[in-house]
């Protein structure tokens, strides 16, 4: 929504290696939510595959996702003794620039690697490569530190662990960027690793201070020996590159709302027409204070228009524009908005000239806030004179526009 109005009767060249790339798109949400007004972070829209789908309840209570990419990893040769499999993850925190599609302005997310897992597929059984018959057995007396279930350090353990004969399938949580080594106990004819899973955290940014729309921005990984997702120097994948492309999706609320009737506003003397008329004496202010309900999520900003032009303030003409009465309008916006100069009380608005931005601390879910219009003293001494009588009107609208 770009803006609403009313109308009220009184908006260094670096070459590299062409290489294969897999890319995975990430999608982030914002929506203001009535029922949690302080809540102003994005959902993460991206379905879970691999880890977090067979144990959703290993990631629900971390704010973990997981991802899993048909990148494989073999074995070039036989894995001796000594040797083996270190596995290594951007496990630091990583920044991408977002940018908005239309209005070119930029966000910074960040993101970062904190699980790991896939499943390895030896040339035989476990048990035939040591010499025993139990499968499980196998599996503990291949490796150094048992087997795969049991994260070296400094991965850790997160309990899942499943195998067949020839094949097992495991899941490390990687806290730091370093490199967490199995080392082969026997020798490995060949080996490798049939997919990538990988948990990620997202860190992005305050959506309350973004405009409505689409940001997109990618974030690249090389894979394999020395990359950025590196199983050690004896696997090589078939997949150099890992883009993570990410979309943050910012659906803003600006929603005024009058009360029933509220289009129509008569201007009044403090305590009505018929105190002055009975006492008789000249009212000393005249005005009148338009209640409005508002929703706001996003900065904004207002205008006033008048519907005759001129002056700095709007005016009520008499039938034949002969006569005019001088009108100030004056916004009060619901506590949680502020101005520059913090909360925004009786601002004087002016025609033609946006006055903002207006930005929530949170999300304002339909606050009371008020217009005053109210009659400059110099028009009650004009119009105050003995014998004078006329009727006065016009229409004033004001502005909001979200697109700031």
């Amino acid at each position: 929504m770009k803006n609403f109005c009313w109308t009220l009767g009184v908006l260094a060249a670096l070459c590299v290696p062409s290489v294969e790339a897999m890319n995975r798109e990430i999608r982030a949400l914002f929506q203001p939510d009535p029922a949690q007004p302080n809540k102003n972070e994005f959902i993460n829209k991206t379905p879970n595959s691999g880890y977090c789908v067979n144990y959703p309840s290993e990631c629900a209570d971390n704010r973990m996702f997981s991802i899993r990419v048909p990148i494989q990893f073999q074995s070039f040769r036989a894995i001796r003794p000594g040797e083996g499999v270190a596995v290594k993850v951007p496990a630091n925190w990583r920044k991408l620039t977002v940018t908005h599609q239309d209005t070119q302005e930029t966000e910074t997310v960040e993101v970062r690697i904190i699980g790991i897992g896939s499943r390895y597929m030896l040339s035989d059984s476990a048990a035939n490569l040591v010499g025993v018959t139990d499968l499980l057995e196998g599996h503990q007396k291949l490796w150094s530190g048992g087997s795969w279930v049991y994260a070296p350090s400094p991965c850790l353990y997160s309990g899942i662990g499943g195998y067949t004969p020839a094949n097992y399938t495991f899941f490390w949580k990687a806290p730091v960027e370093a490199a967490c080594t199995k080392l082969a106990q026997y020798t490995i004819p060949s080996m490798t690793l049939d997919h990538l899973d990988f948990a990620y955290e997202l860190r992005t940014p305050n959506p309350l201070g973004m405009s409505s729309g689409l940001y997109n921005g990618s974030l690249s990984y090389f894979v394999g020996p020395g990359g950025d997702f590196s199983m050690g120097p004896m696997m090589t994948p078939d997949d150099y590159l890992l883009t993570l492309d990410f979309v943050l999706d910012v659906q803003h609320t600006l929603k005024v709302d009058l009360p029933p009737g509220g289009s129509k506003v008569a201007l009044e003397p403090e305590g009505g027409w018929q105190r002055w008329i009975e006492s008789g004496r000249k009212p000393s202010r005249i005005y009148r204070d338009q209640l409005f309900y508002m929703s706001a999520s996003s900065r904004f900003r207002v205008m006033l228009r008048c519907n005759v032009a001129g002056g700095d303030t709007c005016s009520l003409w008499n039938p034949d524009y002969t006569k005019r009465a001088v009108v100030q309008t004056k916004l009060s916006l619901p506590p949680g908005i502020d101005g520059h100069n913090g909360p925004v009380k009786e601002l004087v608005l002016r025609p033609n000239s946006w006055l903002g931005p207006f930005q929530p601390g949170f999300y304002v879910d339909r606050k009371a806030g008020s217009l005053r219009f109210e009659m400059t003293q110099d028009s009650i001494d004009f119009l105050f004179r003995p014998g004078f009588s006329d009727t006065f009107s016009g229409n004033i609208t004001v502005i909001w526009d979200s697109e700031v």
